[in-house]
């Protein structure tokens, strides 16, 4: 650029047009030499006189080369479309209102096959049975590992609950007077047993006192077959055959009287069995209806409000949450009875895993997230490896064999 030109132009130039100033005829002639010398007829001010130099890398060429061009795409989670194992389940009740298979922190599964409960350790394969109930008390009626992984309860037929220790294969208690029915759903919160009858009521029992019941929610007037604690530990959510899914608070329960539901939610048009508590949003509820609804609905157990429904075309037995990703696993009935990966929130389906010839009521999953177990009517149990590996463990080489390998027959 021309630097004397420009200061010219803005000092001097610019006297003439604007603001003009008297002058003499000795200053007009320098004015005139000057800007002949400087030559005025030049319009562009900001110009190179030479070519322009070349611009200077703030960055040295062979640096950039270590920074990452573009952003890494996480690649697709490959989803098997076959179970990875079956077993023969007899003796399986095709019952929907039933709760017949958990799967501990001790990374135990439990299953229930008409009177007896019998136990897998998928740490090395063992199999073994817990307990064979008689007949005027079964059958088994509901299954639930305690948070350690090693203390169970078993809901039977006659209205009781018994107390298992998985260690030493001895029963520790039985419960009663909780209920006048069967006991077809379990909840554990810490020391609280919340129990569900086919009477209708809900009730906690403090395993650690001789008299265990001390809260009663009373709103179900059907079957109670659906129970779920929230992670915090201060909400329950309950589903009946009355169509009805209530949502209760732990702040409000009492001794004394039956609590009252914090919500009492009507939007499902048949049975709410299949409760999920969102791993990563405290208050998100996913409910899932029976053969007259066939909807996945979402919750805000905050307020009560449904967020989303999903028209899935058939019964929803079961739901399980990914603990890694934000997906949503159901297991469903007549007529494909499939188990269907979904993506949250868009509720896209991934993926859909046929096998089972009959409805898929029960699913449990492994502590670690990666695997889902599924048992049917059709007297399968089965093993998919629908959620993958975690985030963690994904680099790290395998630390022992594939879980269930010595397995290739309940009994």
């Amino acid at each position: 650029m021309d630097m004397d030109y420009a200061h010219y132009m803005l000092t001097e130039g610019a006297k003439g047009k604007e603001n003009p100033v008297p002058s003499s005829p000795s200053s007009d002639a320098y004015r005139k030499q000057l800007a002949e010398t400087l030559n005025m007829n030049r319009t562009r001010i900001l110009a190179f006189k030479n070519k322009p130099p070349a611009p200077v890398d703030l960055v040295p060429h062979e640096m950039t080369s270590t920074f990452p061009q573009e952003k890494t795409v996480k690649p697709r989670r490959f989803i098997p479309q076959s179970s990875e194992r079956t077993l023969d389940a007899p003796d399986l009740v095709d019952d929907y209102y039933l709760n017949l298979l958990d799967w501990g922190s001790g990374n135990v599964l439990a299953i229930a096959l008409g009177n007896t409960v019998y136990l897998w350790d998928a740490t090395n394969g063992s199999t073994s049975e817990l307990v064979t109930v008689e007949d005027e008390t079964g059958p088994v009626t509901s299954v639930n590992w305690a948070p350690d992984g090693r203390h169970i309860a078993i809901g039977l037929n006659n209205s009781e609950v018994q107390l298992w220790d998985t260690a030493s294969y001895r029963q520790l208690r039985t419960l009663r007077g909780g209920h006048r029915q069967r006991v077809g759903s379990l909840a554990w919160n810490n020391h609280i047993l919340t129990t569900g009858g086919m009477d209708g009521r809900i009730v906690n029992n403090d395993v650690r006192i001789r008299s265990h019941i001390v809260e009663t929610y009373r709103g179900h007037e059907q079957e109670v077959c659906g129970l779920k604690w929230s992670a915090s530990g201060q909400q329950l959510a309950s589903g009946g055959n009355d169509n009805l899914l209530y949502i209760w608070d732990r702040a409000t329960a009492s001794s004394n009287s039956a609590t009252r539901w914090l919500h009492r939610l009507e939007d499902h048009t048949s049975a709410v069995k299949a409760l999920a508590w969102c791993p990563f949003q405290g208050n998100l509820l996913a409910s899932g209806g029976g053969s007259g609804d066939r909807c996945i609905k979402f919750w805000n157990t905050h307020t009560g409000a449904c967020l989303n429904s999903v028209d899935t075309g058939s019964q929803v037995c079961s739901l399980l949450w990914n603990k890694n990703e934000r997906e949503l696993l159901s297991s469903h009935g007549f007529t494909q009875n499939q188990l269907t990966l979904w993506k949250y929130p868009s509720m896209v389906k991934m993926a859909e895993l046929t096998g089972h010839t009959s409805r898929v009521l029960f699913m449990a999953q492994s502590p670690d997230g990666c695997t889902v177990a599924s048992a049917a009517a059709d007297e399968t149990l089965r093993f998919w490896n629908v959620f993958g590996a975690p985030e963690t463990t994904k680099a790290a080489p395998k630390a022992r064999a594939e879980p269930f390998s010595h397995l290739n027959r309940i009994r």
